[in-house]
């Protein structure tokens, strides 16, 4: 968000002189002369390196017993405590005359005494818990002594645990910034900042928000409401009892209590686009019913939707709120890992869609949405309208104006509006869509779509979109808290809004790398400085400085030790001012700075920011509802999966220790289970770090695993996955999954700083799971281009060639696509984590034992996919990771090989990371390595871009038949833009596959030499980016046939090896 965008007030200056007034002893008083220079040089030591410009005093008043000293505003941008507060009054006191020093100095910063600025959280306490006059948007019934409760609006009765530490109860509003929306001026729709450094800020904010952000704070128990749409799918089905252009199977089954009309309107599904102000929720009906307590007495609605196809949506509900709506509305959604039932409380949040959670559906009429009226509540009434699976794509229609001329509504919001003149003909203008994935557009369109009135979208009644769309948010966040503490006087929809949270990045740049950094904005005079419980607005600036200085504090330490903290404005941006809970606006880094950029492409630097954001809130309102507060623990590593004696599965893991958060130890865990192509059920609690389970044979069995305390849940492990092969007539095959890379693209820098940027097509990095961010690879380098317009922003301009699409990233979920393969070609397997399979002590030097491993397993597939050694933010400051081969790797593939293994790897980078990584110099023993005991050695790097592979005649195949991969930006799978050449390196290895369009070597085999008795397959390409699964079946085969025969052909295939390479190529 450009810093241009304010609305400020003249009344700032009258507001401080009433302030300094008031707090002034009114009986006899004097004034005191104090030099502004010294002043200011003896307390710029305390803005702890943030830029607040001279601090100065404003006015003095000495009575007979205390010195009032009040300064400007200069270090409101400072946090303060109880240190500091301290060493300012002590340095102030130090000045005045001999005569006052035994008098109570008091120092006001901008009229406020400077001890409010301390938030409560750093304030004194008694034990654990902050006792403070908070805001506490609960109902009086839900005002305890020791807790405050409310019915949150959504509970998950399926979830197998209960939190009593985290943010449980609590509802939070949150957005991520901007998004596509329609200038009038130029009749066309387009992004609301320019495209830089691969990416724009609309899509930008939503790499943070949406998979890091807003998870952290749902494990922690929040509810969370969002004013954008969330489900990034572009597919939408709706199911209403309206039907119309919702066609999917709306069904009723009537008990004793059957469902009937609503009185007033409901949802319905009327129209592909939506014009003007047109509201759905208004188009329609709704279904009721009185609640029963019996289950044989209950009625039920179905909405059951026609899938397109396989994937993850999102589901939604919709309902109408009536004076006796029930406060436990159950919805059951059936997906392909199971049920999920929800209570729902319809005494909030009728009339729009209110988030379930996001579930994976198989294609057609597979899954459903079911909802009873049985209740623990007689005589209440259950509601029913229509469902929503899936994002979507934007279905509001805009256009222009044809008969005026409109200026450019972004750079002139006053939408200044002129008759056409006689050059200028009358244009027959039509409504157009956006043509975009609905999580894409911004605010005001999902508003439309979610049935937000028109006043609270579009404060210009239509006129200006540019403006509705930063106005509306916070009209929205008081709509929605519309009938509670927050917003008595407002009728909404009586959801107990806890806060609210804006989060942008900014503009600004400079050379070298030197960081823009985070800025917070918050507001506190309006609405009287009291929220309408009497509660002080201060609240804000506590929030907005527990948030930036937990940002700091954990990206001083992980991430760049230089990360800047540029301060707190008190200013009357829209997002701070117009909530009526407690608000703050995040502007996190600036998108045009190259050196902010390099971490903010990192999905290890989303992760940091997302949590470090939740951590801060959650101080902020575990302050505010006085209880002691415990964080999430972080995902657990060295996971592994094997099989027992009775044909088990015994899964094993570690807890990971945070450094900076002492309460976020691991308490418990929960593993999640997936049978085949299905969904992860709802998770079982255990206490220890093991779990031993029976499975079905010949399924492919995934797990994931998550920690848990009393705050909340970690993120999930990387998916295992187990299958037995009851026709298996031997060991099973290993899989490590040594993919664990996650990293921002390839980069560069001139010597002379002239020439930066992003290099997509060389490697444009692995995004956490998926991609959202991407507009499409950087086109302009140099430094010395300047912006001037958003179309044509200068250095770091980039294409919008994938700006529609979500690109896919590592799923951490390739021991189950390998595994299909493997158990179709005859085999069993297993998998771990590369950190479980690295753990034994004796593989940090050449002591282990490689027996042990051959004993076990007839082959292991080392999945490599991306791995590389990759930096993280600036060059030098953090070591290296991610490498193909690491030590204990080498030893353990070396000790394998040599007690008579079989090897199969598979990664784009299986040469270069060892031969010419430009990060880091090769090593000879990394060389030798890779020709000794994997039989391989590099030719060329970016050896391909046509994205086709052929077999070649080898012992592996007698076929030259070609297949593809995944070589451009796709949803499918992570992208392959640099695969390897590589060549054999043993007289008894032979080339496999090559690439086409030069004929480079792509992959090898060794069946085996005279001293050499185990056999690998190394292909320069990932296995899992192969597209067609059937391809992959097939060469699976083909594979582990040579590498690893079973005893049957084990005998005629270890005759392949000794034939002439002549009669093979």
């Amino acid at each position: 968000m450009r810093l241009t965008i304010r609305l400020m007030t003249a009344c700032c200056v009258s507001a401080i002189n009433l302030l300094a007034a008031s707090a002034q002893d009114t009986a006899t008083t004097q004034a005191l002369n104090l030099d502004n220079n010294i002043v200011n040089q003896s307390l710029q030591r305390f803005s702890q390196g943030i830029n607040i410009g001279k601090i100065a005093v404003d006015s003095t008043a000495v009575t007979s017993d205390s010195v009032k000293i009040f300064l400007n505003s200069a270090l409101q941008n400072v946090p303060m405590r109880s240190d500091n507060v301290a060493d300012i009054t002590k340095a102030l006191a130090e000045q005045l005359p001999a005569d006052l020093k035994d008098k109570k100095l008091t120092v006001f910063v901008n009229g406020y005494d400077i001890h409010r600025l301390i938030p409560f959280y750093y304030r004194p306490r008694r034990g654990d818990v902050i006792y403070t006059p908070g805001f506490r948007n609960v109902p009086a019934e839900g005002l305890g002594k020791t807790r405050y409760t409310v019915t949150p609006i959504v509970s998950n009765l399926n979830r197998p645990y209960t939190l009593k530490s985290g943010l449980q109860d609590r509802h939070i509003a949150l957005w991520q910034s901007h998004g596509k929306y329609f200038e009038q001026g130029l009749n066309r729709w387009e992004w609301q900042r320019a495209r830089l450094f691969e990416s724009v800020e609309d899509k930008f904010t939503q790499s943070f928000v949406l998979p890091y952000l807003v998870p952290m704070l749902e494990n922690a128990g929040a509810y969370v409401m969002m004013p954008r749409e969330r489900d990034t799918n572009p597919n939408e089905v709706v199911v209403d009892n309206d039907g119309a252009l919702a066609t999917s199977p709306y069904a009723e089954h009537n008990g004793l209590n059957p469902w009937q009309k609503g009185d007033g309107t409901g949802f319905a599904y009327l129209r592909k686009q939506y014009v003007d102000f047109q509201n759905p929720f208004t188009d329609g009906t709704y279904r009721m019913a009185t609640t029963v307590k019996k289950a044989n007495e209950c009625s039920t609605v179905t909405w059951t939707p026609d899938i397109p196809e396989d994937g993850d949506y999102a589901v939604y509900v919709s309902y109408k709120t009536l004076p006796q709506s029930a406060s436990d509305a159950r919805y059951t959604v059936r997906h392909k890992g199971g049920t999920t039932t929800f209570s729902v409380n319809q005494t909030m949040g009728g009339g729009t869609w209110i988030y379930l959670g996001t579930f994976a559906f198989a294609k057609g009429q597979q899954g459903s949405v079911e909802l009873s009226n049985m209740s623990k509540e007689s005589g209440k009434i259950v509601t029913a309208d229509a469902v929503r699976f899936g994002g979507g794509m934007g279905n509001i229609a805009r256009m222009g104006d044809g008969d005026h001329i409109k200026q450019y509504c972004k750079g002139n919001r006053d939408g200044a509006v002129t008759d056409r003149n006689a050059y200028q003909p009358r244009l027959d203008l039509v409504p157009m869509a956006s043509g975009y994935p609905r999580y894409l557009e911004g605010a005001r369109y999902y508003m439309q779509w979610a049935g937000i009135p028109d006043s609270i979208y579009s404060p210009t009644h239509g006129a200006n979109d540019y403006t509705d769309d930063y106005r509306d948010r916070g009209l929205w966040v008081n709509y929605l808290a519309g009938g509670t503490k927050a917003c008595p006087d407002v009728k909404g929809l009586n959801i107990p809004i806890d806060l609210s949270f804006a989060f942008h990045t900014d503009a600004g740049t400079v050379r070298g790398d030197s960081i823009i950094g985070n800025l917070g904005i918050y507001q506190v005079s309006q609405y009287g400085g009291k929220f309408a419980d009497g509660t002080s607005r201060d609240l804000n600036r506590d929030l907005c400085d527990l948030v930036q200085t937990q940002i700091a504090h954990d990206l001083r330490l992980q991430a760049d030790p230089k990360w800047t903290r540029r301060g707190m404005w008190n200013q009357r941006y829209f997002e701070a001012w117009v909530p009526r809970v407690p608000a703050m606006l995040l502007e996190l880094m600036s998108h045009e700075n190259f050196a902010d950029m390099r971490y903010g492409l990192d999905p290890r630097f989303g992760f940091m920011v997302g949590r470090a954001v939740y951590k801060g809130i959650l101080r902020f309102l575990s302050t505010e509802y006085c209880y002691p507060y415990v964080v999430q623990p972080l995902p657990v590593t060295h996971f592994a999966t094997a099989i027992n004696k009775k044909g088990q599965v015994v899964l094993t893991w570690q807890a990971e220790r945070d450094s900076l958060e002492p309460t976020a130890d691991a308490r418990r865990f929960v593993v999640y289970k997936r049978i085949g192509n299905g969904d992860f059920d709802n998770g079982t609690v255990v206490r220890k770090n093991t779990y031993t389970t029976d499975i079905p044979t010949d399924e492919v069995v995934s797990f994931k695993v998550t920690a848990l305390n009393d705050g909340g849940e970690s993120f999930p492990s990387e998916i295992l996955s187990v299958g037995i092969n009851s026709k298996a007539t031997t060991k099973p095959v290993l899989v490590i999954n040594g993919f664990d890379r996650i990293s921002a693209p390839d980069d560069f820098k001139s010597s002379d700083d002239n020439l930066a940027g992003f290099l997509a097509d060389y490697d444009n990095g692995v995004p956490y799971k998926k991609l959202i961010s991407y507009v499409g690879p950087m086109k302009e380098f140099r430094r010395a281009i300047p912006w001037t317009h958003d179309d044509a922003s200068g250095y770091g301009d980039s294409y919008g060639t994938y700006e529609r699409i979500t690109v896919a990233g590592n799923t951490f979920d390739y021991p189950a696509l390998h595994g299909r393969s493997i158990m179709k070609a005859g085999y069993s397997f297993v998998s771990m984590s590369r950190a479980a399979a690295c753990a034994d002590p004796a593989l940090a030097d050449t002591t282990f034992d490689g027996r042990q491993l051959t004993a076990q397993y007839s082959a292991i597939d080392l999945i490599l996919g991306k791995e590389k050694q990759s930096k993280f933010g600036r060059p030098g400051l953090h070591p290296l990771t991610f490498k193909t081969f690491d030590t204990p790797m080498q030893h353990l593939l070396s000790a394998y090989c040599k007690a008579g293994g079989a090897v199969l790897v598979s990664g784009s980078y299986v040469g270069t990371d060892l031969w010419q990584n430009p990060l880091v110099k090769a090593d000879a023993a990394d060389k030798q390595f890779a020709k000794d005991i994997l039989k391989y050695q590099w030719r060329e790097d970016r050896a391909c871009t046509w994205g086709q592979i052929a077999y070649v005649v080898s012992p592996l195949a007698a076929d030259t038949t070609s297949f593809r991969y995944y070589d451009k930006p796709n949803s499918e799978s992570y992208v392959v833009e640099s695969p390897d050449a590589i060549d054999p390196a043993d007289n008894c290895a032979y080339t496999a596959f090559r690439y086409p369009e030069n004929g480079m070597s792509a992959g090898i085999v060794f069946g085996g030499n005279a001293t050499d008795h185990w056999r690998t397959c190394v292909l320069a390409f990932p296995f899992e980016a192969i597209k067609g699964e059937s391809v992959r079946d097939a060469m699976m085969g083909r594979i582990l046939g040579f590498i690893a025969p079973p005893p049957c052909l084990a005998s005629e295939a270890r005759a392949l090896p000794q034939m002439g390479r002549e009669k093979l190529q």
